[in-house]
């Protein structure tokens, strides 16, 4: 089960000035017990009032369902609840000013249930929207996009993989390490499809944590094993089984992902967990196996963020007032990683930063990752009917 305040919790209403928001730390009436079921939704609201109040959903049917606070006229949400069980009750907590709203409950295997409106006055106006929900059919142009684009990618990759095992054959070190840092970052911009490449993202970009024979373990395979060996002067006659399986490998994700297909739910959530993992594991070191290109990781990275954004663009523009901001801060975060690409190609390493440039690097992105959360919640695919 998930609870969420539409506007707090996503900070999308805040910005907007609207009108609903959790207020963890302020007392709040306790609106009468509000009833959900297949046959009736809404009921028990009988003294509408504004300001901070918290609704006691109670689940009076035999199935589990979702339950939205919305306005009745356009369908904006302003609250919901998920997953509320059988005889569950839970809580809601918002802040209403004065405008027209009702609960909308969504039964499991059920149409969805509007019940009656209630129209609050007395408050403070409504100066802002809530946010309209996004359906799966709106999501259907942003995963065609987005899949034409982890396609795309795909194709690179292959290519890059294929030059790297060429360059590792011919026992080529620094071309090796070249042809490493392309083909390692290609697949970094296709971070929204992860999971839907199952296992072939262990396998081609996993860690060696975890692994009980750590970084020597047979099991340790793909980009940071062949790293490990480019540039901690392992023998490259060793490392060229290595970089076969890696284009094999490489090969046989694109095969299977024609049949795939990137998880709605994923679009918005990965924008946010993208540089989530950057803050986690790139600017940390933690994956750092020789080469020290994390920076330039961190960069494939943001390309991948930005390949999101350009395909929910259309569907954000009028859900979240903070987009603008979102956009500056993509562009701020992208000059402080670009100053650290010298005019050589190579990369400044992490350890080589000053302190002011690192806690720069770090504020940065993590105001960035803060600004992104909200889509997640914003782009969730929505049942309404």
């Amino acid at each position: 089960m998930r609870t969420r305040w539409i506007v707090a919790a996503v900070a999308v209403a805040a910005a907007a000035g609207a009108v609903v928001a959790f207020w963890p730390d302020r007392a709040a009436a306790v609106d009468p017990e509000i009833a959900v079921s297949r046959s009736a939704c809404g009921t028990g609201w009988t003294d509408p009032k504004p300001g901070p109040q918290t609704f006691r959903l109670h689940n009076t049917g035999s199935v589990t369902a979702e339950v939205d606070l919305i306005d009745p006229a356009t369908g904006v949400i302003y609250g919901e609840v998920e997953g509320l069980g059988a005889a569950t009750s839970r809580p809601l907590r918002v802040n209403l000013g004065n405008g027209s709203y009702a609960f909308r409950c969504l039964p499991e295997d059920a149409g969805a249930i509007v019940g009656p409106p209630v129209r609050i006055t007395g408050g403070a106006e409504r100066t802002g929207p809530g946010v309209a929900p996004v359906t799966h059919d709106d999501l259907l142009g942003p995963l065609k996009a987005y899949q034409q684009h982890v396609t795309t990618g795909l194709g690179e990759l292959v290519a890059n993989t294929g030059t790297l095992k060429t360059t590792v054959h011919s026992g080529d070190r620094a071309a090796s390490q070249t042809a490493w840092l392309t083909a390692h970052l290609t697949y970094e911009r296709l971070g929204a499809a992860y999971d839907a490449f199952g296992d072939s993202d262990g396998v081609l970009n996993g860690t060696a944590d975890g692994l009980p024979g750590s970084s020597a373990d047979p099991d340790f395979t793909g980009f940071h094993r062949l790293e490990q060996g480019l540039w901690r002067g392992e023998d490259l006659g060793a490392l060229v089984a290595v970089a076969d399986r890696l284009d094999t490998d490489a090969r046989a994700l694109q095969t299977s992902f024609a049949d795939s297909q990137v998880d709605g739910n994923d679009l918005g959530l990965r924008a946010h967990e993208i540089m989530e993992n950057t803050l986690q594991f790139e600017l940390t070191g933690r994956t750092d196996y020789g080469s020290g290109t994390n920076l330039a990781t961190a960069r494939a990275n943001l390309d991948g963020t930005r390949a999101v954004l350009d395909v929910l663009r259309s569907l954000l523009t009028s859900r979240y007032p903070d987009l603008t901001k979102v956009d500056t801060w993509l562009n701020r975060t992208q000059a402080a990683l670009d100053a650290a690409h010298r005019p050589d190609g190579t990369w400044i390493r992490l350890a080589d930063l000053s302190r002011e440039q690192r806690q720069k690097l770090d504020a940065d992105v993590g105001e960035l990752t803060e600004l992104l959360a909200p889509i997640a919640a914003i782009a969730e695919p929505r049942r309404v009917s």
